[in-house]
């Protein structure tokens, strides 16, 4: 559909048959608990996800779904998160090095005190950014109890809420008759957060 069928989420959900719900959480759990994973295609997933649910593709019903990802995501930061407090320190803490140092790791710890609970809960609606910033509230010691807080709110959001707006558009006929153009729309959109964020660091870095 979008030139990489091997990321296109379509295909992959489609491709899967049975299997389809487990390939979607595995996905989700490598986007939201491994760094390899930043390049997956996690918002387009879930809003197909529900759009294929809604046309019965799926075989689940949507409150199932909507409790596996949510659960799968939550699990998967978690991951993130003791990724970064257990191994981050020691990479951070090497005195050799100017930018792994122990004074970006107290940087980090301030950052996350400061705007941890907006940073963790809006991380999850902005691709790659959900899949680091777990791992960088881990590395920045941020209080595990505030960040498993903010985290639920995060992964309730994002997991049910996007699959919800999928599945709910997937009802009218003129969205699941065109399934691949508006997935390609919400991709477009899911970038945006992306691209204001890189203007507003322009902009403060030429001030």
């Amino acid at each position: 559909m979008f030139g990489i069928s091997w990321l296109d989420p379509v295909t992959l959900v489609t491709n899967a048959g049975p299997l389809a719900i487990l390939v979607v959480l595995a996905i989700v759990f490598i986007e939201t608990g491994l760094l390899v994973g930043f390049f997956l295609p996690g918002d387009s997933l879930l809003f197909i996800t529900g759009l294929l649910v809604a046309n019965g593709a799926l075989g689940f019903p949507i409150w199932l779904v909507c409790l596996l990802i949510s659960l799968t995501a939550l699990a998967g930061d978690q991951t993130g998160y003791w990724i970064g407090r257990t191994l981050g320190s020691a990479v951070f803490n090497k005195s050799d090095s100017k930018f792994f140092s122990h004074k970006n790791v107290e940087r980090t710890h301030a950052f996350f005190e400061r705007y941890g609970s907006k940073a963790i809960i809006l991380a999850h609606f902005v691709p790659v950014m959900r899949t680091f910033v777990p791992v960088a509230a881990g590395i920045g010691e941020m209080s595990y109890r505030k960040f498993l807080q903010f985290n639920v709110i995060g992964v309730m959001g994002w997991g049910t809420g996007v699959t919800l707006l999928g599945y709910f558009l997937g009802g009218i006929p003129l969205v699941s008759d065109h399934v691949e153009y508006f997935t390609l729309g919400f991709v477009v959109l899911s970038t945006i957060p992306i691209l204001l964020e890189v203007l507003k660091s322009r902009r403060e870095h030429r001030s």
